[in-house]
């Protein structure tokens, strides 16, 4: 044998025990969940078990449920998750002097479909045909108004009985104008795909802040329960922000009994609920603010129609929720009129 030959031969077996490494937790073990299901409802029971593949003696699993330690009794789990979509269950396995981590994909869906409501016009009102409306939300009787489109975004004050803007400013031509809404005398504003949201004093409109998205991409609508400010983005996600730093610290997946949905677009939050227009459809979802059920929706249908029908006329978008008076206000993307109107169950 010659030298060369002779080294190589040596060196082979070296090599592989060198690259081996440690094998792939899921060629050692799996997660098998009761009828093979990813998509399951809140509050279901499911049978779970852990298959070693390589007939490993298992000593210890914890399982978990996106990192938080679950209860696994005579085999099964109680999906009582209280925020739902899609999460990831994960066992934690001891066998033999090692440790492994497995994981599943599922998605825990709503218990009930949501329920179907229609609505009652109950006044008219004037509204700037030339309004791009993204945003829309009551302070006190006033209307505050954020419209959209480079060239032409503005924030507004807006006496919504005649229509006349009471105050404005215009945003710089590189600012696509969303959302608004209003927290401890503070207007807060999104911009569609710059990243970024204005704050502003709710008296003088002067600008006093801005702040960045952090994960969420691009920015739709807002609200407040007058502790967290919600934000959707387009995906199926609403973000929950602190208040004071405007930090991205969790979000909600909006939930039926069937799939995860993102169509939220414009934002009203109302005793424990947040109303969202769908983007692009004449209907508006009622979500539960704390799991993400999609719990009702309503059927606009026909609004659009008793606008000035014109060549720019565009998408229902924007709801604002009076307190007093307990009605909605509706209008959309320069529409003649913004509707006041009363939701009931069809």
């Amino acid at each position: 044998m010659n030298i060369l030959k002779y080294h190589l031969t040596c060196l082979v077996p070296i090599f592989f025990m060198a690259c081996g490494g440690n094998p792939d937790p899921a060629s050692l073990f799996e997660i098998q969940i009761e009828g093979n299901k990813t998509e399951f409802q809140q509050n279901e029971t499911v049978g779970i078990k852990l298959n070693p593949l390589k007939n490993q003696t298992v000593d210890k699993v914890v399982y978990k449920l996106n990192d938080k330690e679950i209860n696994v009794n005579d085999g099964k789990i109680h999906l009582n998750e209280a925020v739902l979509g899609s999460k990831t269950l994960s066992a934690t396995v001891t066998y033999e002097g090692n440790t492994v981590a497995v994981e599943k994909k599922l998605k825990i869906l709503a218990e009930k479909a949501p329920v179907i409501y229609t609505y009652d016009i109950i006044n008219e009102y004037p509204h700037d045909i030339n309004a791009y409306t993204q945003g829309l939300e009551f302070y006190k009787d006033t209307l505050y108004e954020s419209t959209g489109r480079n060239g032409y975004s503005s924030l507004r004050k807006v006496d919504y009985k005649t229509g006349e803007i009471l105050q404005k400013i215009d945003l710089e031509n590189t600012y696509f104008g969303e959302g608004i809404t209003i927290l401890d005398e503070k207007i807060y504003q999104l911009t569609w795909r710059n990243g970024i949201g204005f704050i502003y004093d709710l008296n003088s409109f002067q600008k006093t802040g801005s702040f960045k998205y952090n994960q969420s991409k691009e920015g739709w609508g807002l609200c407040n329960d007058g502790q967290k400010i919600f934000k959707s983005d387009g995906t199926e996600k609403i973000w929950i922000l602190n208040k004071e730093t405007l930090a991205e610290e969790s979000f909600l997946e909006t939930v039926t009994n069937k799939s995860i949905f993102n169509k939220a677009n414009e934002l009203e939050y109302v005793d424990g609920k947040i109303y969202a227009n769908v983007y692009q459809k004449e209907s508006m979802m009622i979500i539960d603010a704390k799991s993400g059920a999609i719990e009702g929706v309503v059927n606009f249908g026909g609004l659009k129609d008793k606008v000035k029908q014109h060549e720019n006329l565009d998408v229902l978008n924007g709801v604002a929720y009076h307190p007093e008076r307990k009605t909605f206000f509706i209008t959309g993307k320069n529409w003649s009129k913004l509707f006041e109107v009363k939701i009931h169950k069809k």
